[in-house]
């Protein structure tokens, strides 16, 4: 049977938005169109949002049973799509000092934001012009953070944005990790040593393989660090996020739980790859003591 549509602003909107959702919002996101319709791939869009929003509403929830005005802060925030839906969703009825901060390095997608936000009074949202390793140092954010999302954050930034959740002793992490090239340049560094007379290379000898290789031992490495920093790590997939092959979704709670397995497998696993030049990108508190004991040896 066919749900029944929703009428809002004088317009019989489609079946998939919710009561109360900002229509204008919808359409600056190009999700409706002005006339308050959807076409096939703004509904498949649409239904990603919800996707992932079912992921993020029960950590917010939990946040919220903790203490009240909560904080969230999305890395690479782009034209902060995720930032405005969650707050459309979730942040809009609150009334307790909760906010939404949006971290992007180009300035006019900061400044578009900023102007939409204020003309969809919504209070509770900012902007900061600053990449993922600026925000950590910035005196503009607090000095502890809720929840941090990093979606399709490039490369490094979402490590970046791990080592800013770290810092900021956030309980919650979002994670859809995008383009890794660190590691698997490194792999292809050091074929040639002493490693590469373990049969072991076949697994990344093709440049194809190399590249793949090290995008997923990039996550495992990522994986292993969050839980040697007390994690509760789940990895799932986002499907369809932005037609995106980058699919993999991290979602680390902060569980304060016991150490010393996953750091002595991070350790493993770098040495076993040769990867031990990445330690200081992979870092935590145990790995870089065993490493100054080692050193001192």
């Amino acid at each position: 049977m066919k749900r029944a549509e929703t009428r809002q602003q004088g317009m019989v909107l489609p079946p998939e938005v919710r009561p109360g959702q900002s229509i204008e919002l919808l359409q600056e996101l190009h999700i409706l169109t002005r006339d308050g319709k959807l076409n096939q791939d703004s509904r498949r869009k649409l239904k990603q949002v919800y996707h992932l929003y079912q992921f993020i509403e029960p950590l917010l929830k939990e946040v919220q049973q903790d203490h009240p005005g909560i904080s969230l802060v999305d890395h690479g925030a782009g034209k902060s799509y995720l930032g405005f839906i969650l707050y459309d969703l979730f942040f809009k009825g609150l009334d307790d000092g909760s906010r939404i901060y949006g971290i992007e390095t180009r300035e006019e997608l900061v400044q578009k934001s900023t102007e939409l936000a204020a003309r969809l009074g919504f209070p509770g949202m900012s902007f900061l012009n600053l990449s993922v390793a600026e925000s950590t140092r910035s005196n503009q954010l607090p000095a502890q953070i809720d929840i941090v999302t990093a979606l399709h954050a490039c490369n490094t930034a979402t490590d970046d944005a791990i080592d800013f959740a770290l810092k900021k002793n956030a309980k919650f992490m979002v994670l859809v990790p995008c383009c890794q090239a660190e590691v698997a340049s490194v792999l292809r560094k050091n074929k040639g040593k002493d490693l590469g007379k373990s049969a072991l290379t076949e697994i990344w000898r093709h440049p194809l393989h190399t590249r793949e290789f090290g995008s997923q031992v990039t996550n495992v490495l990522r994986c292993l660090q969050l839980e040697a920093h007390g994690y509760q790590v789940n990895v799932t997939e986002l499907v369809g996020w932005e037609h995106s092959m980058k699919n993999e979704l991290i979602i680390a709670s902060y569980k304060n739980l016991p150490r010393k397995r996953p750091t002595e497998r991070l350790q493993e696993v770098l040495a076993t790859l040769g990867l031990e030049e990445m330690g200081e990108r992979f870092y935590c508190e145990k790995l870089a003591e065993a490493e100054t004991m080692s050193a001192a040896k």
